[in-house]
């Protein structure tokens, strides 16, 4: 069996560290990535089907997430033992990964497509969710399936004082009065792409806030979508320094090849383009 292959670096501004490794776990899978931040680790996996279903007018795409207790060092006792429906956190993690993933295939892709992400430990002070974006798009980048990635994704939370603290523990995000989640893209200009924003207050925030903690308005926001940038671009460089070692060690990539399933085509888009723009025009001057 041969070695693994293991890529790492340092969260900016933080003692943390970030690491993504393939060929160890689930080998029959096209793509299959073990996360790390922390002592938190995930597993996530990318397969396609090598064909459309007869019948399907939508992309197929699964997202799920797989928590054991296991994960956490405990093994659930008499009828327990089976574990069942997701959780809450589970639930809202198959949202958070599919949302920048979905828009990121291509046009007429509709091959049925699973993401799945396993936890494989837990902390208790790390959340995975953010991980799980992570693992996924790096799952995708070597598994052969077209994906316009690789995706970046970073948690950041608004301390008291008015700073940004990239991938917070639940202490450093209950400390603070307000968290963004953040995925993107890198462009050719070295910018990047918002392509998801999930954001919230604290519980506590208030409270921090009649105790003097700065204020989050409009212009603390759109600093830290700027502050993320920098965050996403590490998981970009270090998701595109995996995908060279993989070819570095087993040959290119070969790509998954499908037939587009278009709806309409481009001439229709532009029949209809020359008969309804005339009267939309007019419609939105009165």
């Amino acid at each position: 069996m041969a070695d693994p292959i293991r890529v790492s670096g340092p969260v900016s501004g933080t003692d943390k560290t970030l690491s993504f490794e393939t060929g160890k776990l689930a080998p029959q899978s096209q793509g299959a990535v073990v996360a790390t931040i922390g002592g938190t680790t995930v597993l996530t996996t990318a397969n396609a089907a090598d064909d459309v279903r007869p019948g399907v007018d939508f992309f197929p795409l699964t997202v799920d997430v797989e928590e054991r207790s296991y994960a956490i060092g405990k093994i659930p006792g008499s009828f327990f033992r089976r574990e069942g429906r997701p959780s809450e956190d589970a639930i809202l993690t198959c949202r958070l990964t599919d949302r920048p993933l979905r828009p990121s295939f291509p046009k007429g892709f509709r091959n049925e497509t699973q993401v799945v992400t396993n936890v494989l430990g837990a902390d208790h002070q790390q959340p995975y969710d953010v991980l799980s974006i992570n693992a996924a798009s790096a799952a995708l980048m070597i598994s052969g399936i077209p994906f316009d990635g690789p995706i970046g994704a970073v948690r950041i939370a608004y301390s008291q004082g008015g700073d940004w603290i990239p991938h917070p523990t639940y202490d450093e995000g209950n400390e603070g009065t307000f968290e963004l989640v953040v995925a993107g893209r890198e462009l050719d200009n070295g910018d990047v792409a918002v392509m998801m924003v999930e954001a919230g207050g604290t519980e506590k925030s208030f409270e921090y806030y009649a105790t003097g903690a700065k204020v989050v308005d409009e212009a603390v926001l759109a600093s830290g979508l700027e502050a993320c940038k920098v965050w996403i671009k590490e998981s970009i460089a270090l998701q595109r320094q995996l995908v060279a070692s993989v070819i570095a060690t087993n040959g290119p990539i070969t790509p998954l090849e499908f037939k587009a399933v278009l709806d309409y085509g481009d001439d229709v888009c532009a029949a209809v383009e020359r008969v309804a723009t005339d009267g939309l025009s007019k419609a939105v001057a009165h």
